[in-house]
């Protein structure tokens, strides 16, 4: 049985992205949610906000209010600013260290701290994190699945050591840029969420894989561990998004944050895209993007033209071109980086991208993936 491939008809957002959904005239559900937000009681989200603001502001004698997540980058930078100078609240940002971090994510780091923020920054073992994310990317096709449970695990932990039961996360990424709408209008989620959308089902198959090896201890594990549902309960924990109170505009965050909290963004252009002002904190997120576009057939620049369309700031037409020129590339400046650290020779490594290319989209030319498609132009597998 024959299925099609095809593009939204707003956005270049494709069929195969996962969990996606597609209406009638062929606008994916990130396009409709976007012109849904438009007449969306933003009001009432208001109201909603400001109860859980109130029910949780200061309930422990350290003085936080909530816990936000950042790198240095526009989003964390962004909701950390609102929170504390817009909403009165005395936030905890929390970093979780990622492995191969880049010095321009770095500097960013320094100087949103500086701007005037309480920071904790968390360096899990890094031996677990290079074991995590090296099965990860064999098992998943994820090249940094270890930082990926940690910014989420880590940060429990963390939020419970101090007493702050509320996280503040950026955007619901499957609501904004096109997946699983079953949380557009709950403004709380859960752990099995987590695991299920985030981590794609795999946490517990690469962690036992890990926690299996022979001398790895408990405390080794600690940070990519979760909270009971009884200590979820019992700590009153409660892990909300920022977009889900307000309309989410990922250029607005980038130039509060370049004002306010030091921003830079990089000089030169970033492989597989034409912006440069985001993800610019670590190595492993242009392999990431590589990874997802041999899956799906889209990559980076795909994305980031997505976003640009939605917002009224880019055609259709001027997207494509990007995304034909930028997609497709392979991120030959880390290569020698990333055999270093996931300990490969780049057979075995190439290896690994040969498993995850799909080979309904790609062919393989001279030794590199080249697509079988045309970027807009619908086909039958």
């Amino acid at each position: 049985m024959s299925s099609s491939v095809f593009w939204c008809s707003s956005c270049l957002n494709m069929s195969t992205r996962p969990r996606i959904a597609f209406d009638s005239k062929g606008r994916c559900n990130a396009c409709v949610w976007m012109d849904e937000k438009k007449t969306l009681d933003w009001g009432g989200r208001q109201k909603e906000l400001d109860r859980l603001l109130d029910k949780y502001r200061s309930k422990n004698s350290e003085g936080f209010d909530c816990v936000v997540p950042v790198s240095g980058g526009k989003d964390g930078s962004y909701v950390a600013y609102k929170l504390k100078h817009e909403y009165g609240m005395n936030p905890l940002t929390v970093t979780v260290r990622p492995a191969l971090s880049l010095e321009l994510g770095e500097q960013n780091l320094t100087s949103f701290i500086e701007s005037g923020y309480n920071h904790i920054h968390v360096s899990p073992n890094s031996k677990v994190m290079q074991k995590l994310n090296k099965h990860g990317f064999i098992e998943k096709g994820f090249p940094y699945y270890g930082w990926l449970i940690a910014i989420k695990s880590a940060v429990i932990q963390t939020a419970m050591n101090f007493n702050i039961p509320l996280i503040f996360y950026g955007e619901d990424g499957e609501v904004e840029y096109g997946g699983s709408t079953e949380s557009k209008h709950k403004a709380l989620y859960n752990i099995e969420y987590m695991k299920r959308i985030y981590f794609e089902g795999g946490y517990d198959k690469v962690f036992g894989i890990v926690a299996s090896e022979d001398g790895m201890t408990a405390g080794d594990l600690a940070f990519w561990r979760f909270p009971s549902e009884a200590q979820v309960k019992e700590n009153e924990l409660a892990f909300t998004h920022w977009s889900y109170y307000e309309s989410w505009d990922s250029y607005r965050n980038y130039v509060v944050a370049k004002e306010h909290c030091g921003l830079m963004e990089k000089e030169e252009g970033t492989a597989g895209t034409f912006t440069n002002f985001s993800q610019n904190d670590q190595a492993l997120y242009s392999l990431h993007a590589y990874l997802m576009y041999l899956k799906f057939g889209f990559g980076r620049a795909t994305q980031d033209a997505g976003i640009e369309i939605r917002r009224g700031a880019m055609t259709r037409e001027q997207a494509l071109n990007l995304v034909m020129a930028y997609d497709n590339q392979y991120p030959y400046d880390f290569i020698d980086l990333y055999l270093e650290y996931y300990q490969m020779t780049k057979e075995e490594f190439d290896l690994v991208l040969d498993k995850y290319a799909n080979r309904a989209l790609f062919e393989k030319v001279d030794g590199v993936w080249e697509p079988k498609f045309t970027v807009g132009e619908a086909f039958e597998l």
